[in-house]
């Protein structure tokens, strides 16, 4: 009995070990040759920033009290604090973060000026917030690119229903 409750021991303390280095950003692969390949995982400064300044909006408070107290199970709130919605990040409206966000996303080198859907469906997976659906549409809305492309778009569709197919 003494054997495997040592091995209980290690296996938790490994365990622990392994949590501590998802919490780095650090990811384990198994290889087929039965060795352990270790990858940093890429983080945005800014998902750095949000997890940092949680604590400083009114709303994410009352939100991570309500989860602690076991009065709120939609959310949860991770070893390091941190309240997120089914796995994202919960973004606060402080130093204009959310704003930030939705630039970084919109004028990505991957989802350049995609239009509304697009950038929601993208920044949905990583974040939320009250009302991300409408500050992505009001976001869109005032990019003078998108509404160019929109614009292009229309007179496009347009030309093509002026032309006679015999």
């Amino acid at each position: 009995m003494g054997v495997l409750a040592h091995l209980a021991v290690q296996r938790h303390s490994l365990g622990r070990e392994i949590q501590k280095l998802a919490n780095d950003g650090i990811r384990l692969d198994e290889t087929e040759e039965g060795g352990i390949t270790a990858y940093a995982l890429a983080q945005s400064s800014l998902v750095a920033h949000v997890k940092a300044k949680q604590d400083e909006d009114s709303y994410l408070v009352k939100l991570k009290e309500g989860v602690r107290n076991k009065e709120i199970t939609a959310f949860t709130q991770g070893s390091d604090g941190v309240l997120k919605l089914n796995d994202r990040l919960c973004v606060l409206d402080v130093d204009g973060l959310r704003k930030a966000i939705m630039e970084e996303t919109h004028s990505s080198r991957y989802s350049i000026h995609l239009g509304a859907t697009k950038m929601y469906l993208d920044l949905k997976e990583l974040y939320w917030w009250k009302g991300v659906k409408k500050q992505v549409a009001d976001h869109v809305a005032k990019c003078l690119n998108c509404q160019q492309i929109k614009a292009e778009h229309q007179r496009l569709g347009g030309l093509a229903q002026d032309i006679e197919i015999p």
